[in-house]
This record gives C-alpha cells, sequence and structure tokens, in this order.
C-alpha cells in the first residue's frame, strides 16, 4: 500500500511541474510533505523531458530552503545526497545535481557558507571535476545560479574556467557560461570580445519556468542595453 500511494504522490508531483506557471505550482508541491517531496523531485531530475527537469530543481531549491528554516542539518543532507550523485562511486549520473546545488545556494547564504566552494570545484580540473560533457553544462548552470545573488563570490580561479568555456565548441556551455559572467558582472567595465558578439548560435535556455530562445549574441545585446 505505501508503494502504491508513493506512486501516487510521484505522479501528482510530476502533474504539478506541468502547471504554467510557477507560482501555483511552488503552492501546490508545499501541500505535499517535505520528506516525500525530496524524493520525488530527485527522480524528476532525470526526466528526458528537459524542461520538467529544470522546474524540479526549481522546486528543489525552494524545498531545501524551507527544509532549512525548520532544520538546518536536514537541508545539508539533501545537498550531501546531490554531492553522492555527483560522485563516481555512487554508480550512477547525477543529472540535475548541479542545477539544484546551484539553485539551493543561490537563496541560503547559511548553506552557502558551507558549500559554495564544492560547486566551484566541479569546474576545477585540480578539484573535483566533472569529466561528463552533458553534466559539465549543468555545473555551469548551477554556478551561474548562484552568481545571480553572490556576483561577488566568483574567485580568479573559477572566472577563468568561465571564460574558457566561452571558446567551447558546445553552444550550451558557451551561452551558460556567459550567463554565469554576466550574473557576476564581469563585463560592467571591460570589452565584450567581438566573438561573443558574432555568435548568433540559438540554443533554448530555461528562464521564468520555461524555455526560450537565444543567443549568445542576444544576450551580450541585452546586457549591454541594460547598462
Amino acid at each position: 500500500m505505501a508503494k502504491a500511494y508513493g506512486r501516487k504522490t510521484k505522479k501528482k508531483v510530476g502533474a504539478i511541474l506541468h502547471t504554467a506557471y510557477e507560482d501555483a505550482a511552488m503552492e501546490m508541491l508545499a501541500q505535499i510533505p517535505d520528506k516525500q517531496l525530496v524524493g520525488h523531485l530527485f527522480s524528476y531530475f532525470y526526466n528526458q523531458d528537459e524542461l520538467i527537469k529544470f522546474r524540479s530543481v526549481v522546486a528543489m531549491g525552494r524545498l531545501v530552503v524551507r527544509i532549512e528554516q525548520k532544520n538546518i542539518e536536514k537541508a545539508r543532507d539533501v545537498l550531501r545526497r546531490i554531492m553522492w550523485n555527483l560522485n563516481d562511486e555512487s554508480g550512477g549520473i547525477g543529472w540535475g545535481s548541479p542545477e539544484a546545488m546551484g539553485e539551493i545556494l543561490n537563496q541560503s547564504p547559511k548553506l552557502a557558507m558551507e558549500f559554495k566552494s564544492i560547486l566551484f570545484s566541479y569546474l576545477n580540473s585540480e578539484g573535483n571535476f566533472i569529466e561528463h560533457e552533458m553534466l559539465q553544462r549543468g555545473v555551469i548552470w548551477g554556478v551561474g545560479t548562484y552568481l545571480k545573488s553572490n556576483p561577488k563570490d566568483l574567485d580568479k580561479e573559477t572566472k577563468g574556467f568561465l571564460f574558457q568555456h566561452l571558446q567551447s565548441l558546445d553552444s550550451i556551455k558557451r551561452i551558460y557560461a556567459l550567463r554565469a559572467l554576466l550574473n557576476a558582472h564581469c563585463f560592467d567595465n571591460h570589452p565584450i570580445p567581438e566573438s561573443m558578439i558574432m555568435d548568433k548560435q540559438e540554443v533554448d535556455i530555461f528562464k521564468n519556468w520555461c524555455f526560450i530562445q537565444t543567443s549568445v549574441s542576444n544576450m551580450v545585446q541585452q546586457a549591454t542595453t541594460k547598462r
């Protein structure tokens, strides 16, 4: 019976993640017990629909911050589970985990103090570097999300790694790296490289609960306009 109830709740979480409006989805997810919701959101990190994966990542960020307010040790446990998912010894692939770590740390200064260096280390070849090409995208995204509210935390070494990814043959890595550097205001007082201005390869990027199509050049243009 417990398993049947679990499957029913998982389907409910999936249906909520398909909701078109973020605020409404978060309100409905908040009605599900935290302990159950953690497990189900983790399962949706592996969803083949990238939109559902990203929405579950955002929901996990909100959930862990809520958990932290009640019991910070339980919030730490979720982050430790994320770290385990990214460990080779886990035997799996940590889809969505670096993105979720960035989402959590972006909203929790307390947890950021403890875990931000670990998130950054996933970009470092001499640290806990993530070799899996697709997971590297997630790490860059997670770092960029964290930098939205903590731009001053971008250290020189991590900044260098992000600039390297601007030259990647992978258009998604390029645009994720640009997002991170823009969030850290790295171009506020420096000229933007010509290669970025001319990079018109379009990709889908998650923003405001949905995907939008954009390019490096479009993002550069928007950032320049806001100055």
